[in-house]
């Protein structure tokens, strides 16, 4: 079955349309929706299978870092532990553009993790869209970037994500182009931080972030 399309307005998203992408993430589907940096594959946290259709599409290993996006940065202490020097940076640059890879808590599933560092990316990206759909759920989300195997870029138009991917995932969200530059990453596991990709996020907060 093909899956659903919702073309969504960038500013004012409809949130009938919110509700039932919602609804299909509680329901153990992927969906590709906007964030402020690229399109990103989504699904629910608890679900082990939704999980694996993403590792398929995207062809990664068994240490390749997955987000869990967040609406609060209390949502991130949950999942990840936080010394203040972190709790600052992560203030300084959130919501944006950032990905930060920080030591997971016990209430973190291990599958979430990095196997081998026992880490997990966190970010609150400052987009409606998201933001809304974290409402509605009432919890973080699991997430990747839409990047498919052998290619440069992550896809950027929604109607070209229905097209190559109709049969692999549960919908899309489509909002226009959103860009092809990804988050900055930065390790915060390490002192002082170690910016893993530099993207879209200025690297200012995040290195006066650090006394």
């Amino acid at each position: 079955m093909a899956s659903e399309y919702f073309e969504l307005h960038p500013v004012n998203p409809q949130v009938r349309l919110i509700r039932r992408a919602a609804d299909i993430v509680r329901r153990g589907g992927v969906i590709a929706y906007p964030t402020d940096s690229c399109y990103a594959l989504g699904w629910h946290l608890g679900d082990k299978d939704a999980q694996e259709r993403v590792r398929r599409i995207r062809q990664a290993d068994r240490h390749h870092h997955y987000t869990l996006v967040c609406g609060t940065l209390a949502d991130v202490g949950h999942f990840a532990k936080l010394d203040t020097w972190q709790f600052r940076i992560l203030k300084a640059c959130l919501p944006g553009p950032y990905t930060f890879l920080l030591h997971a808590t016990r209430e973190t599933p291990r599958r979430l993790q990095h196997e081998k560092r026992r880490t997990i990316g966190v970010r609150i990206p400052d987009h409606v869209v998201p933001t809304l759909l974290l409402g509605e759920l009432g919890e973080p989300i699991m997430s990747s970037t839409l990047l498919l195997p052998d290619e440069p870029q992550p896809l950027t138009r929604g109607i070209e994500i229905q097209t190559r991917l109709e049969r692999e995932i549960d919908a899309v969200l489509d909002v226009g182009d959103c860009g092809i530059d990804p988050t900055t990453v930065v390790d915060l596991s390490v002192s002082p931080p170690v910016v893993v990709r530099e993207g879209k996020g200025a690297l200012a907060p995040v290195m006066g972030g650090r006394e």
